[in-house]
């Protein structure tokens, strides 16, 4: 019994929170260094509804690095493309048309140490949300639930993105 104890004393120790605001050995902290993370402009034609979504994904991403409390010097920067598309899963037999959409975000990212310009962490996610059209006459209806899907995948790719950010900086991995 006393031995249980011991050891869970001493373990406890040695673990810390991923998201907390001190660590053990008195290591600059998570946030400190995703605060750090430059996010470079996501290309995309002006005009089009990909740089609608990349603006979104871009002020998701700093907010979530940031907290939004605006960044610090930066140390790196990421860069990030994306492609989106659409697919028909449910037709109506009789009219042809669409009774529910899936749209897909697929995003490739580069984490660049700036200091010597060398690429530190390189990998793809993705984002499948599927929405339902509500009724055929109802266009304004159907743009609407194809906006929030982009904006649902958008969020979605944001936080596998910041996830890895905070894998590679804790395991340096």
């Amino acid at each position: 019994m006393a031995a249980v104890v011991v050891a869970a004393a001493f373990l406890g120790g040695c673990f810390q929170p991923l998201y907390g605001n001190r660590t053990v050995g008195g290591q600059s902290t998570l946030h400190a260094e995703l605060a750090q993370v430059d996010v470079a402009q996501i290309p995309a034609p002006n005009g089009t509804p990909e740089s609608r979504i990349a603006v979104e994904l871009r002020n998701s991403l700093v907010f979530g690095l940031t907290g939004g409390a605006g960044g610090a010097p930066a140390t790196h920067q990421l860069k990030i493309s994306i492609t989106s598309t659409r697919l028909s899963v449910i037709v109506d037999i009789q009219s042809s048309r669409p009774d529910v959409e899936n749209f897909g975000l697929n995003a490739s990212y580069q984490l660049v140490e700036m200091k010597t310009g060398k690429t530190v962490l390189s990998d793809t996610t993705f984002a499948r949300v599927s929405y339902d059209i509500p009724g055929q006459e109802q266009r304004f209806a159907r743009s609407r639930a194809l906006r929030d899907s982009e904006n649902r995948a958008a969020k979605v790719i944001a936080d596998a993105i910041q996830a890895r950010l905070a894998s590679y900086f804790i395991a340096k991995t």
